[in-house]
């Protein structure tokens, strides 16, 4: 339990891009893992249990109903926007500032430089704070990182790597669908 006597509820589901982890407490939300093999699940989990101070438990059902539900229709293209409940204890400061701003700022299908989220947090020399938020972001896919680009037309870095990048970049219809 964490330290509100709550349970952090975890599972494991398959997505067009690979297995993801979602983890949610009481609040929401709390941890998308990409590439969750059995590996990245047990470090990921021993972090979660560090970071919150809860001994997670297994379930698909619960909190995590609604979260597997948005996703799959998301990766059907259903949905366009994600409306859940997130648990944003896992990141504060700077970088919190700049997740909820490109959570609530950041639309499907549209791309943000990382200087100009800088700017609009109100920090425009920053670009590089955003690009560690990026990779510091506990609920990746959800919290649109992928969403973020370099101001030349590049790409940019990526958690969840270039490929995982791109493939979600093209299923809302940025990028070009690849062609394998």
């Amino acid at each position: 339990m964490d330290s509100n006597g709550q349970f952090v509820e975890w599972a494991v589901v398959g997505s067009d891009i690979g297995p993801l982890m979602l983890a949610a407490t009481g609040e929401g939300l709390v941890s998308v893992v990409f590439h969750a093999d059995d590996a990245v699940r047990d470090r990921a989990l021993a972090r979660l249990c560090g970071q919150l101070g809860a001994e997670p438990v297994e379930s698909a059902a619960g909190r995590l109903a609604e979260p597997i539900r948005v996703l799959e229709a998301y990766f059907t293209g259903a949905l366009r926007e994600f409306r859940l409940s997130l648990d944003w204890s896992l990141t504060a400061g700077f970088n919190r500032e700049v997740l909820r701003e490109l959570a609530s700022g950041v639309p499907y299908g549209t791309v943000v430089g990382y200087g100009e989220l800088a700017r609009r947090v109100g920090q425009p020399g920053a670009a590089q704070a955003v690009g560690a938020a990026m990779g510091a972001n506990p609920l990746p896919l959800v919290v649109p990182c992928h969403r973020v680009v370099e101001s030349d037309g590049g790409i940019g870095g990526f958690g969840g790597g270039l490929e995982t990048k791109r493939r979600l970049l093209a299923l809302e219809g940025v990028l070009p669908q690849p062609l394998f």
